[in-house]
């Protein structure tokens, strides 16, 4: 067995003010199991992979060994959940294990999710069945291959023991990766208690660890907001050119560092219509499709909120100075989406008029119920003077009502200078042909929790690491779903 090498943590988080965090060991389990291990991410972060999948390293994936230098804290925060207001949250059934600077140079958090209860579990075991943890390994890794920053999955461990929900289910144990797990719900944290020594020691922390450009402006405190401001844009933007629904987009679940967090109840659209949502407990469609830049809109806001101590002595200041930089938001976003949609649409350069161009589209999408990821596929296939061999026409039928709109996009793509072989070369790049559909996603799940048979779960997770490579063999991935594998719900997991 190889022996424990020491680990390079380096936690910085665990040196600010202990009440950011409660001292917590993992709860042990009896029969740990290695499912999966990303031995690519575990490279970059600079761990040894080999160990890690041995007994020693499955140990401490499984919480049932701390290394030296580990940290072991849950981190307290608060948050709006479905716009209300909770004074505290925290880690509830997650540990930061540590932090390491990988081979960019760059911070992350190692964090054990369902290692046991903590000090913020609220009633709750701090467990986590074997599902959502497959589902978050999943989703976070293909969006990592969509590019859309996002935190990432290090490995899934069997626990060995049944987990209490509507009925008993495998336990498992997630590792998960980020840039770090600081929220807006933990700047809201401090703030909400007036402990203005706390949120400066807080934002110092952010500022150091995620825009120290800010340190060089005149106002830090509001450059920061502007950066954390600019990211979410051009993350939702992402979201919005993917069909991704988050399902959870509370203050709490939105990271200071700009990515995606908490896979629990979220989903990709099949059929495009910007009201549509997955989560069971999202009942009033707060967080739709096509609410979500709004949402994020409104967190800022609160995040603006939070920041008035910092940002001027001055309080009529402070609202002026934060009321400008949320004002900024609604452009951001705008600008990422339409250069995105740019993309998709092969167009080479933005125009005023291109946005009823892509309007145009969705319109129609949404009065043919077609399907999102595959619609601007075929799109990609027929922006080139040759369709590529392997295609998703079969997949993807265009109805003929869509004939009008492809004369006025064939015409747009017509006064570009790219040839058409460039065009759709790039088109090919920004427009995926693989998601995670929900009922692969639901189907990998159920083989693992029913029959043990992780053969679905690895194989989907192969597929999705490369979205836009589209082979004859794969078709099953690329493949809506039939009526009756529609998949209405998503649940947390909690």
């Amino acid at each position: 067995m190889p022996s424990e090498p020491t680990l390079p943590f380096d936690n910085s988080y665990e040196r600010l003010p202990e009440h950011f965090y409660t001292r917590q060991p993992p709860e042990p389990v009896p029969a740990p199991e290695l499912i999966r291990l990303n031995r690519e991410l575990a490279t970059a972060l600079g761990l040894n992979a080999n160990w890690l999948a041995s007994e020693a390293g499955i140990n401490m994936l499984a919480g049932n060994h701390v290394p030296e230098g580990a940290s072991s804290i849950a981190t307290v925060y608060a948050g709006h959940q479905f716009g209300n207001w909770n004074p505290q949250l925290g880690d509830g059934r997650a540990l930061l294990l540590g932090e390491v600077v990988g081979s960019d140079g760059i911070r992350y958090d190692i964090q054990l999710k369902g290692s046991g209860r903590t000090p913020y579990s609220r009633g709750g075991d701090g467990k986590s069945p074997l599902g959502p943890v497959l589902r978050e390994y999943i989703v976070s890794e293909a969006m990592a291959a969509l590019g859309v920053p996002t935190t990432r999955a290090l490995a899934a461990v069997s626990s060995g023991e049944q987990v209490v929900r509507d009925r008993l289910l495998p336990g498992a144990i997630l590792t998960r990766v980020a840039q770090s797990h600081i929220r807006i719900g933990t700047v809201q944290f401090f703030a909400s208690r007036g402990d203005v020594d706390a949120l400066r020691a807080l934002i110092d922390h952010v500022i150091d660890r995620h825009y120290p450009e800010a340190r060089e402006a005149d106002n830090p405190v509001r450059a920061l907001l502007d950066g954390v401001i600019a990211n979410q844009a051009r993350l939702v933007a992402r979201w919005q050119l993917l069909g991704f629904i988050h399902g959870v987009m509370n203050t709490d679940n939105m990271l200071l560092s700009g990515e995606t967090i908490d896979y629990g109840p979220c989903a990709f659209m099949d059929r495009y219509h910007p009201g549509t949502v997955f989560s069971s407990i999202d009942h009033g469609g707060r967080y739709a499709y096509g609410n979500q830049p709004a949402i994020a809109h409104w967190n800022l806001a609160a995040l603006a909120q939070a920041l008035l101590p910092l940002l001027s002595d001055d309080q009529e200041q402070a609202v002026e100075l934060a009321q400008k930089a949320v004002d900024a938001f609604p452009e951001l976003f705008l600008s990422a989406y339409r250069a995105g949609m740019a993309d998709k649409l092969g167009l080479e350069s933005v125009r005023e008029e291109d946005e009823a161009l892509a309007q145009g589209l969705l319109t129609l999408m949404e009065q043919e119920s077609l399907d999102f990821t595959l619609t601007f596929r075929r799109l990609a296939e027929l922006a080139g003077e040759h369709e590529p061999a392997t295609n998703v026409s079969a997949l993807c039928p265009l109805p003929e009502s869509l004939e009008p709109w492809l004369q006025r996009w064939r015409q747009r793509l017509a006064s570009d200078t790219r040839t058409p072989e460039a065009r759709q070369a790039a088109m090919l790049a920004a427009n995926p042909v693989f998601i995670p559909r929900n009922h692969l996603v639901e189907e990998a799940i159920a083989a693992a929790q029913n029959e043990g048979d992780y053969a679905p779960f690895h194989a989907l997770v192969e597929r999705l690491s490369r979205p836009c490579d589209y082979h004859l063999d794969d078709i099953r991935y690329a493949t809506p779903p039939q009526p009756e594998q529609v998949v209405t719900q998503t649940f947390c997991g909690t």
